[in-house]
């Protein structure tokens, strides 16, 4: 069974009488971070709800990477969390130390590039998010993801538009599955330093076309993703691409051994083996 819900509207502010700015802090209170959709469903299903995201699906290099994340139920939400797309690197990094020692329950899954060409980004989507599912230690009471309902998802979940900006779960795998994905492109990126994989994360800059156009492709492009011919005609597109590849560093930062220890991605059961021979194996 899946269920969805939409974007939806803030709630309003009553309107009445405003004598001064005081009384109107002081009469109607800060309207709260997240969305009361976690509160109600862990009333409906169980306490133990498991916020699932991933990240990949846009780049042209590099595999999908999911994370499922089960936060506690009678605790404050860890200040500073949000959209893993609207932070920093640094705060990315520092918020996945916290996540981590705070979670009921998380893990990693991921889909190789191979998987990626075979069965399409979407369906690798799905499995990225069924391995971590699969991995969790504690066994989760129900399943919030981000995004539209996914039919080939066999297991009971509610799909919420823009999860990862209104549910506190969601938003925690987001930034769990990016860290982990960011540091795997970087490590990647020393064995194929041309791309620029270390700035780019795999994503389309021109710095990265310019590597294909060079070097050609690496067993870690997407060649479903990678018509050289079209990346080119993209780069005409100057004020585009200047725009895409800005939103791409700004998203990526510059990751750095230093910032994370191995632990997350020992976790994940992902390494650069493993990638090369495509991640055939269940993680």
């Amino acid at each position: 069974m899946q269920d969805e819900v939409g974007q939806g509207t803030p709630q309003s502010t009553p309107e009445g009488p405003t004598p001064n700015a005081k009384q109107t802090r002081r009469r109607f209170p800060r309207r709260k971070r997240w969305t009361t959709i976690e509160r109600d469903l862990r009333i409906e299903k169980g306490p133990l709800l498991a916020g699932v995201d991933e990240v990949g699906r846009g780049p042209i290099a590099g595999p999908v990477v999911a994370c499922a994340v089960i936060m506690p139920a009678d605790a404050r939400a860890i200040a500073g969390v949000d959209d893993s797309k609207r932070l920093t690197h640094d705060q990315r990094v520092r918020l996945a130390t916290k996540i981590r020692e705070r979670a009921v329950s998380f893990a990693l899954g991921a889909a190789s590039v191979r998987e990626i060409d075979r069965i399409n980004i979407y369906q690798a989507s799905v499995l990225a998010m069924r391995r971590a599912l699969g991995r969790l230690k504690v066994p989760p009471d129900y399943v919030v993801i981000d995004g539209r309902a996914m039919r080939t998802l066999p297991i009971p979940h509610t799909a919420v538009v823009h999860g990862d900006a209104r549910c506190f779960s969601i938003a925690c795998a987001s930034i769990l599955a990016k860290v982990t994905r960011d540091l795997l492109m970087t490590r990647l990126g020393r064995r194929y330093p041309h791309y620029i994989w270390d700035h780019n994360a795999g994503y389309t800059t021109r710095a990265h076309v310019a590597g294909l156009t060079a070097y050609g492709i690496t067993p870690h492009h997407r060649k479903s993703f990678c018509r050289i011919s079209d990346l080119l005609l993209e780069l005409e597109h100057q004020s585009e691409m200047d725009d895409l590849e800005g939103r791409a560093l700004d998203d990526v930062g510059v990751p750095d051994e230093d910032d994370l220890d191995d632990e997350l991605i020992a976790d994940a059961d992902i390494d650069l083996d493993d990638l090369e021979y495509g991640l055939e194996q269940q993680l």
